[in-house]
């Protein structure tokens, strides 16, 4: 599976989608990015004439990198015979240092932790394009391959 397959089987879509792209993927690593556009939905009301990214918005997009695309590559081998995969935030750990502000480019890093009966959990950081640490801390989840069947 490459790197554009797996943003395929995303089960987002705009506004909600906060991936752009995956930059490597392993079996014990992925990295993708993300560029938080000055039109998004969050900003209109987030600060008052200073919008800043929230924080569930960062979590969300390291979510969206760093647990979902990333159980999509290391669920490849079942996604073959099924389709469909369902993966759901279990629990989470933030840490946060530096805002996001509109028009910022995002990396999300994530390590894998423990995979291990179709759980996941993970250590993830995000950066800025300065490198620096805007957040970081662990996320889980649980995910579910529906046959092709169940689906109809």
């Amino acid at each position: 599976m490459n790197k554009s397959q797996i943003i395929t089987y995303l089960p987002y879509q705009k506004p909600f989608l906060f991936v752009d792209g995956i930059d490597s993927v392993s079996e014990n690593e992925i990295t993708g990015h993300y560029t938080f556009k000055t039109n998004e939905f969050f900003y209109q009301g987030h600060f008052k004439n200073n919008p800043v990214t929230p924080g569930v918005i960062l979590t969300e997009c390291m979510a969206q990198i760093g647990l979902v695309c990333f159980g999509i590559y290391l669920l490849k081998e079942e996604l073959n015979n099924f389709s469909s995969p369902k993966i759901a935030l279990t629990s989470h750990q933030m840490d946060f240092y530096l805002p996001v502000l509109p028009n910022e480019k995002v990396t999300v890093i994530s390590e894998k932790d423990v995979f291990r009966f179709n759980k996941l959990k993970c250590k993830v950081r995000m950066m800025n394009e300065k490198g620096e640490l805007i957040c970081r801390g662990f996320i889980s989840g649980m995910a579910q391959i529906l046959a092709k069947a169940e689906i109809s």
